[in-house]
């Protein structure tokens, strides 16, 4: 189990992943690349402890291969992520 934690003020994977299931404010998902609208001005969640937030960011975890040393490089990987697993 890794300690890691997200990094302040990068919000990558509210950015880079698509979400192929409805959630509040995208009855159609979200595509990638497209920035969520439920990220703040400090790049959180403001639906982070709500039930309604997808199944798919309430399980995606912070790790140091997935977010890098920088919100630059967690961009990149999660965009290459997405490129490889289009369908």
């Amino acid at each position: 189990m890794s300690n890691f934690l997200c990094r302040e003020g990068c919000g990558a994977c509210c950015i880079a992943l698509s979400i192929s299931t409805p959630f509040p404010g995208m009855p159609a998902g979200k595509h990638a690349g497209v920035r969520c609208p439920h990220l703040d001005a400090e790049w959180r969640c403001r639906i982070y402890a709500d039930p309604a937030r997808p199944a798919c960011c309430a399980g995606l975890k912070p790790d140091p291969e997935m977010c890098g040393t920088s919100r630059d490089e967690a961009l990149a990987y999660l965009e290459e992520l997405e490129r490889q697993t289009r369908p």
